[in-house]
């Protein structure tokens, strides 16, 4: 019989996950939602709560907890589970503690036999992302980072401020690593069309505003972390944004991790590209324009991030 509902199964129920599941349950994205924690009793826990917002919900949904069994018909899978990172600790340097979670996951969503797309917020995220692509052997296409869709956010929003606009109408992207090394794409970044660099003079923004721009995003995960301990609403939103996309195959771009294979010249890790993610997970990527400074940093960007998975492979044998 043809399957005529949506599912997502959520792997990890803390504040990133639950968060996401709100975001996603109120948008309406599927029609059946499932939690697997290693914490039953608190997944239990989720899920009465959930049930409960389930009448108030745009359209009526589903919940569950339990296994890994629950994959078995499930659409997308969205992995947020690992250790929070900690005050003034890099994602970089929870590598380790969260290659070894990353391993354990990825080998039980193989041994559930599942076929969906998986999407992965947990950190560092592109290599826990190449980690998991490789313990699994999934279709990469089918294996999807959150990676950089958060930063764009964030040097969107930022953007927005100074030319009074609304941020979703900025053509521009954070790229590379999810982290200290990333790379905003200014040289060539528009609105709707129009070049932003034919006005950076009239809004004073040279080259030392546009990296303390770009420092304000990449540093805002930082400050965010250092005032209440975590951040969650934001890429709890943006999981339920590209989740959308997936289940509705509304084919939006986003700087997700893609396992690259060429674009910039560079090959065999996960790293934040524009990317249209539809129904089968990435359609394709796209290599938006680069200054000659820009492709340099977003390079340096993923020689970090194959430095840092050849780590988290060895920590996993």
């Amino acid at each position: 019989m043809k399957k005529t509902t949506n599912k997502i199964v959520l792997i990890g129920a803390g504040a990133v996950g639950t968060s996401f599941l709100y975001w996603a349950m109120s948008k309406g994205v599927a029609d059946e939602y499932a939690i697997i924690d290693v914490n039953k009793d608190a997944a239990k826990g989720q899920e009465l709560d959930f049930e409960d917002a389930s009448p108030s919900a745009p359209s009526f949904f589903s919940v569950k907890s339990g296994d890994y069994n629950l994959l078995k018909d499930a659409d997308l899978v969205v992995i947020t589970a690992g250790r929070p990172q900690k005050p003034g600790e890099t994602r970089l340097e929870m590598v380790a503690d969260n290659a070894k979670i990353m391993k354990q996951i990825a080998l039980e969503v193989k041994k559930a036999k599942f076929d969906g797309i998986t999407l992965i917020a947990s950190n560092p995220v592109d290599v826990m992302t190449t980690v998991y692509q490789y313990v699994t052997n999934f279709d990469s296409k089918k294996v999807i980072s959150s990676s950089c869709t958060l930063d764009t956010n964030r040097l969107k929003f930022e953007f927005s401020k100074i030319f009074n606009v609304n941020p979703n109408d900025l053509n521009m992207f954070v790229m590379g690593e999810h982290g200290d090394s990333s790379v905003s794409t200014l040289e060539f970044a528009t609105l709707n069309g129009i070049p932003l660099k034919d006005h950076y003079a009239d809004k004073k923004i040279d080259a030392n505003k546009k990296a303390e721009i770009h420092k304000k995003v990449y540093m805002k995960a930082y400050e965010i972390i250092n005032r209440k301990r975590a951040t969650f609403y934001g890429i709890g939103a943006v999981l339920a944004e590209i989740s959308q996309s997936i289940i509705r195959d509304e084919r939006k771009i986003f700087s997700t991790g893609s396992l690259l294979n060429g674009e910039y010249g560079e090959k065999g890790v996960y790293a934040g590209v524009p990317s249209v993610i539809g129904r089968n997970g990435i359609v394709c990527t796209y290599q938006f324009p680069l200054s000659k400074e820009e492709l340099l940093q977003f390079k340096k960007s993923v020689s970090i991030l194959k430095e840092t998975t050849k780590k988290a492979l060895a920590a996993i044998k």
